[in-house]
């Protein structure tokens, strides 16, 4: 009878069998990183899973690591945060997710106990927040750990679009909470959208919801404002010129703006956003920025505007899953390009020189060959 329930076990727990290193991508210093053996993750704590990943990404963000902006993130870690992937094991303490499930991985990872997660602050979270590819080994690996499992993934809706929903991970909640609920567009709002990458997509089409009179969107990049064109923005706006504060002042009679959204984190677009807000109006960061911005109060202080800056509490992710699902919100149309996991040189490379390769979100599939 032993020997039987040790084969059972042996069947049901993949685990017990697998090799003890696993690949992933590992980041060594500025400019730096390799496809490369590390050990496969294991429980460390009750609340943990760890789960095989099927599908990942890569971010602007991880572009920020690779220039070495974010100090936090040091040599030997695994980048990545974003991903879907079928759980292998999981702690005594997860009761929402058993192995075998498929599960949605959620770039911030909340305790749901702490005071901050309490707020709904799930970013800023003491036992978690961002920490995958930042403080903790990330997702583009072949295994991840994740803590607090029951707080830190959603179950994948059976029939499910794996690159639709993989978008949830991040820019979705992303665009949405950073750039939309923090600039509090409304009906009939003009907009301005300043970046058309993944993340600046992801606000024109969360922005939408609240049927804003007009969107512009301000890229240096064609083949982005086309596609942001399609995805439902009224003004496409090149800012090669260097003239693009003074195209949207035009467009508006002068006015501004009453949401100007920062979806690149680079002091020009900054600069951007803070020239073309009306009075009364909001400026929403939603850019990770690498260097010191300057504002502009000698000309703000008057202007009765308001700023804001957040990091995704990811709070908003069950709503935007129904949209999903329904098919009312397609952001499967961000992705661009396809690799597998082991291509991830390539991927980045790819991703790194989005002007020339037309690329928006590329996509990474564990088949599970090495």
């Amino acid at each position: 009878m032993m020997i039987a329930q040790l084969e059972l076990a042996a069947m049901s727990n993949p685990v017990l069998h697998a090799s003890a290193t696993m690949k992933a991508l590992v980041y060594h210093s500025a400019g730096k990183i390799a496809w490369e053996d590390k050990p496969r993750p294991a429980i460390q704590h009750a609340g943990d899973a760890i789960i095989r990943m099927t599908t990942s990404t890569i971010c602007g963000t991880d572009l920020h690591i690779l220039k070495g902006d974010l100090p936090s993130v040091t040599g030997g870690r695994i980048l990545g945060h974003e991903g879907i992937g079928v759980i292998e094991q999981v702690g005594t303490g997860v009761s929402e997710f058993h192995v075998g499930d498929k599960v949605i991985i959620s770039c911030v990872t909340a305790c749901l106990k702490c005071d901050f997660c309490r707020k709904g602050m799930y970013s800023h979270c003491r036992h978690g927040g961002w920490i995958l590819g930042n403080t903790l080994d990330g997702t583009q690996a072949e295994y991840v750990r994740i803590p607090h499992a029951d707080g830190s993934l959603y179950s994948f809706p059976p029939g499910g679009d794996e690159e639709a929903l993989l978008m949830l991970s991040d820019i979705l909640p992303t665009g949405f909470e950073c750039g939309v609920l923090n600039g509090q567009v409304k009906p009939g709002d003009t907009v301005a959208i300043v970046g058309a990458g993944p993340v600046g997509l992801a606000v024109l089409m969360t922005a939408q919801f609240y049927s804003p009179a007009a969107i512009f969107i301000v890229d240096l990049d064609e083949k982005r404002l086309a596609v942001a064109k399609q995805f439902g923005a009224t003004t496409p706006i090149n800012s090669s010129d260097g003239h693009a504060a003074y195209h949207v002042m035009e467009l508006t009679e002068g006015a501004g703006v009453d949401v100007a959204i920062e979806a690149v984190g680079l002091p020009d677009t900054f600069d951007i956003c803070q020239a073309i807000v009306a009075a009364g109006g909001r400026i929403a960061n939603v850019g990770v920025h690498g260097k010191p911005v300057e504002l502009h109060l000698e000309k703000l202080w008057d202007r009765n505007i308001s700023l804001t800056t957040r990091l995704v509490d990811t709070i908003t992710t069950p709503m935007l899953l129904k949209m999903v699902h329904s098919g009312k919100l397609q952001p499967q149309k961000l992705v661009t390009h396809r690799f597998a996991m082991n291509d991830i040189m390539k991927a980045y490379d790819t991703f790194g020189n989005a002007a020339d390769d037309g690329a928006l979100k590329v996509l990474l599939k564990n088949d599970g060959s090495r």
